[in-house]
């Protein structure tokens, strides 16, 4: 069975035929390093990482590069910088909140089983690379130079006579819908609304770099133009797959498209664009005003890292998901079944019942149900498959002592308890039985009578 993956741009499923299966390309957007990333954000860290392995598991480790950015220069940075560290100069602060949160990105992403990307570029590592993007654009006539900025120019990209894209083709918009739908920024200096910032100077204090084009004042580039410089640098003027969040298509998708293809006069920046769906929690969108908006670091506080995985791949990436209490409990059950069956066998061959969903526009919600058939016929492939999808990293005496401890439960409490429940029984004292069992179920335990006897574990 060949792989299948949805492209955006076409919007239709599509075979997946890599431009050098020695080389297998793919660039995914990453984390702007201003504060703790929310379960939003770990839905394309999950879903790439899914595609990633898969990938791996078709081409070999060796001939697969993943590349996701980090975003270290920004608006947003500079502004929790300045309110975090007042006393400090800018830049400094500024580099003391982008390692910090960098840190904390890492450690999250981390917990939930995501792989480390082959290469992490920085985007203040590559201004050299969005320079030269620049002067291109300039130099073709797709942008243009005005108080010291350097905007682009959808109009003149789509009045060129020659292989180019349309601008809007990746988000099916019009330049009329753009401007109607938009947040777009008026200056006196823009020839049309549309058009968007390359490059702009940079106020007292702030990061700046020496200016494209001539400019003498010092500036920084626009958000669009760093996730192009970084893919070019790292994976080429062409690659195979682009991913982000579906809030990502337009403007930020679709600017890169619009830069990168006529940089190099291309035709195709990606030749597969995949996009995630929205995240809601407990079925409303998330939002600080309405006190649902959960971090990830908040959410490993209370769950293992792999129940936030698990819960993530029970929806298909390309539809909504709604986040609940509820299912978070249900994928908890599910993985302690799962460590208990198949944490400390040897892993056979992944199966063909999970891969080839997973072949089918990464289907993981089949190929999570393909598993629950693999737990009472294949143990190893179980194994083997769950860990081709980023489970069980740890044996099965880890993962309970790890519940044991997170909920300040005595094991040694526990049993002792069990027995005085066994006894109460079988002196016909329900009363007493049932009172042990109510206390045990307060402390976070379930137990479970049979005609071997009782036994117990801890549930969430």
């Amino acid at each position: 069975m060949e792989l299948r993956l949805y492209d955006t741009l076409s919007r239709e499923k599509r075979a997946f035929v890599p431009l050098d299966p020695r080389n297998v390309r793919m660039y995914v957007c990453g984390p702007t390093v201003y504060d703790f990333a929310h379960i939003g954000n770990a839905r394309p860290v999950i879903v790439f990482d899914v595609l990633f392995r898969l990938l791996r598991h078709l081409y070999g480790e060796a001939h697969v590069k993943y590349v996701r950015n980090i975003t270290d220069v920004d608006d947003k940075i500079n502004d929790r910088a300045a309110r975090d560290f007042p006393g400090l100069p800018l830049n400094e602060a500024i580099r003391k909140v982008t390692e910090q949160t960098g840190k904390q990105f890492h450690a999250d992403v981390d917990a939930l089983g995501a792989l480390r990307p082959s290469v992490e570029p920085r985007a203040t590592e590559h201004i050299g690379e969005m320079r030269e993007i620049i002067e291109r654009l300039v130099k073709g006539g797709f942008a243009y130079v005005a108080e010291d900025h350097v905007l682009f120019s959808p109009q003149a990209m789509n009045a060129a006579n020659s292989t180019l894209p349309r601008y809007g083709a990746l988000s099916k918009r019009s330049l009329d819908e753009m401007i109607a739908g938009a947040r777009v920024d008026v200056a006196p200096y823009k020839r049309d609304a549309t058009d968007f910032v390359l490059w702009k100077p940079s106020k007292p204090g702030e990061p700046s770099w020496p200016s494209p084009s001539g400019i003498k004042a010092e500036g920084r580039p626009g958000w669009h133009v760093e996730c192009s410089a970084m893919a070019w640098k790292h994976l080429g003027e062409h690659f195979d797959i682009h991913g982000g969040g579906i809030d990502l298509v337009f403007p930020h998708h679709e600017n890169e498209v619009a830069q990168t293809c006529c940089a190099f006069h291309r035709e195709r920046m990606a030749n597969y664009w995949m996009h995630n769906g929205f995240l809601q929690v407990e079925s409303e969108k998330m939002s600080k005003s309405l006190g649902n908006f959960i971090t990830i670091h908040e959410l490993l506080a209370d769950w293992p890292g792999e129940v936030l995985r698990l819960n993530m791949l029970k929806t298909h990436y390309r539809s909504p998901i709604d986040w609940t209490m509820k299912s978070l409990e249900e994928s908890a059950k599910t993985l302690d079944d799962w460590y208990r069956v198949a944490a400390d066998v040897a892993p056979g061959k992944p199966a063909a019942s999970v891969v080839d969903p997973l072949l089918d526009d990464l289907n993981t919600p089949l190929a999570i149900a393909a598993l629950h058939g693999l737990r009472s016929s294949d143990v190893p492939a179980l194994a083997g498959s769950l860990r081709l999808l980023g489970f069980l990293s740890e044996s099965a005496a880890q993962w309970e002592g790890r519940k044991q401890q997170a909920s300040g439960v005595d094991a040694k409490e526990v049993e002792g308890l069990i027995a005085e429940r066994t006894a109460a029984r079988s002196r016909k004292d329900f009363k007493e039985s049932d009172r042990i069992r109510d206390l045990l179920a307060a402390m976070g335990v379930a137990i479970k009578d049979s005609k071997d006897g009782t036994t117990w574990e801890f549930s969430r």
